[in-house]
This record gives C-alpha cells, structure tokens and sequence, in this order.
C-alpha cells in the first residue's frame, strides 16, 4: 500500500487535531509531545503535524509518499537518480516517532519530498518536538543536504 504524506506546520496542536479528526472522521493513530500522526484511509493520506514556534503555522513543513517495504525506497531512489535529480538516501533513521528507510529529493519549487518505509516504532524523534529553543529545527522539518546529482 502508498499513500501521500502532508506534514504541516502548526502554532496549537490540540486545536489542529480536533479540526482534522473532524475534517477526515478519524482519530490520530498517534500523538505525541508537539507531535500528533493521522492514518487515513478515505483519502489515503498521512497527515503529520508538527507543532514548531520557528515556522509559520500553516505552511507546508515536507511532503512524502509511504510506500510498504525498502526494496520499494531502493527503487525510488534508483529511479529518481537515473533521472538526474539529486538525491538523498537515508537508512534507518529514527524521525517523527518512527524508525524509516527513506530517499529524499526536492521538487521543482523546492519542496521537499521523502519516499519512506517505516521500520519500527521510536519513542523520541531525532531533534526535540517541539524545538527548546529559538532556532533549533524540530524533527523532520530538515534533512541532509544534497551533495549534487548522484
């Protein structure tokens, strides 16, 4: 099974997961602080929300597409390379909550997208949710830098 991720940025989390429960008719599959994950399935659609005081509140945070195994982010990857488009693979990773095999390539506009597997369940995003400080990035608002075309 695919389906696209939107990650949104949010100033209020409380009042952003009781909007979208309603918007989509389901629960979040999993909240945590700063943090809250919809699985949901009419649309499918994984709608992440990421609580950040340094990104303005609702703006795009990253986009992505899960996908049901690593041979599929492999194949991306291969794919997205083959077209020339810089790449960045990421194995094992722990991010929002989760541990993922990913490949990372920005749009047109810059906008990044990830194509992931998740592993296994985290019980800490790499970085803080929310950030401590003014300044600090919160979980998968960044990723590696492209290091050009592969």
């Amino acid at each position: 099974m695919s389906r696209v991720q939107l990650a949104l940025n949010v100033a209020d989390l409380d009042q952003a997961i009781a909007f979208y429960s309603t918007l989509f008719g389901t629960e979040p599959a999993k909240v945590r602080p700063g943090y809250a994950n919809f699985a949901v399935t009419d649309p499918p659609l994984e709608l992440v929300l990421i609580q950040d005081a340094n990104q303005e509140p609702g703006t795009l945070n990253h986009l992505g597409i899960e996908v049901s195994g690593t041979d599929e982010v492999a194949g991306a990857h291969r794919r997205l390379a083959a077209a020339g488009l810089a790449t960045i693979e990421e194995s094992a990773t722990a991010c929002c909550y989760a541990v993922q095999d990913k490949v990372w390539v920005d749009g047109p506009g810059g906008e990044p997208w990830e194509v992931y597997t998740v592993l296994a369940d985290a019980d800490a995003p790499t970085g803080r949710l929310p950030p401590a400080a003014p300044g600090e990035t919160a979980c998968c608002v960044s990723r590696p830098a492209p290091q050009g075309r592969r």
